[in-house]
């Protein structure tokens, strides 16, 4: 039974059924897949990407793409140069599946830690090609296009919680998550593709940032989702697309998960227990610790 994309009969929300999914291996306790000489890499690398041996979609339409042969890495402990070969490999995959005459939608994401579901713990990330536009960017897409772009709006101060390179990173509003962010640059730009190299390292910067801050926030690996907005691929020329970065923890204290549970998926009505403006300043309190100056010589 292949994969087969079926609609809810109630929200009209789409399904993939994806039973070759269960076949895939669970945290592999050999070798790892990832480092080099391993399954997935015989070779030696420094960022590279290939097509998913156990497919969400079809046709080569699933990758991974792996940020470093460093097995025991952080994203973020890879440095603004380390994170841009990973944003530079994800613009250079959004060029090529987007070029495909069967993909509308590019999406670029990664789960981090077994909280929400990562087998294998090498730093890495995956790409969907997807035949029709993802009906979360669709969501967004469509209400920019309405009330304009909410991205080219400054955000409030105390939501803001650290700037880089052209981007800005802060705290949703109306955050659905105890600890989420938006990263975007602050000209619109539609797509991995069209940024600069400012505008690249930029993002590079600004994502390692906060990533150390998360990790930073309980002392310990934070598990994280993130997943990028961009224009759609399907030709059209989606003025209204702004790029973004959407990055949240289900943390909500140290050892403590947020759940989503019945009253949330019945209503359709997200319960955060943090308050949005108390995550931002908690993250900017989880900035680094700036280096003690060097004695002058009369002190030393």
């Amino acid at each position: 039974m292949g994969n087969d994309l079926r609609f809810d009969e109630l929200s009209g929300a789409p399904v993939l059924v994806s039973p070759g999914r269960q076949r895939r291996p669970d945290r592999p306790a050999d070798d790892c897949p990832f480092c080099v000489g391993g399954l997935e890499a015989p070779e030696p690398y420094t960022a590279k990407a290939f097509p998913n041996r156990w497919p969400s979609f079809p046709d080569s339409r699933s990758e991974i793409v792996l940020y470093t042969p460093e097995h025991d890495r952080a994203f973020w402990q890879l440095g603004p140069a380390g994170v841009a070969r990973v944003v530079d490999l994800w613009a250079d995959r959004t060029a090529a599946l987007g070029g495909r005459d069967d993909v509308d939608y590019v999406l670029v994401f990664e789960n981090r830690g077994t909280e929400v579901g990562a087998t294998i713990d090498h730093p890495h990330g995956q790409l969907y090609a997807l035949d029709r536009i993802a009906d979360a960017a669709l969501t967004e897409l469509r209400r920019s296009a309405r009330d304009g772009c909410p991205l080219c709006r400054r955000p409030p101060a105390e939501l803001v919680v650290a700037e880089a390179g052209g981007w800005t990173a802060w705290v949703p509003r109306a955050s659905a998550y105890p600890y989420g962010l938006l990263l975007a640059p602050d000209a619109h730009r539609p797509d991995l593709p069209a940024l600069d190299r400012d505008l690249r390292d930029g993002l590079a910067t600004l994502l390692a940032d906060v990533l150390a801050r998360f990790d930073r926030l309980f002392d310990r690996p934070l598990p994280y989702m993130l997943w990028i907005h961009q224009r759609p691929t399907d030709g059209g020329a989606w003025p209204e697309a702004h790029l973004h970065v959407h990055l949240v923890s289900p943390s909500r204290a140290p050892g403590s998960l947020r759940h989503v549970a019945a009253g949330e998926l019945g209503s359709g009505m997200f319960v955060n227990p943090v308050a949005p403006e108390d995550a931002a300043a908690a993250l900017r309190q989880a900035a680094p610790k700036a280096p003690a100056a060097a004695p002058t010589p009369a002190e030393a």
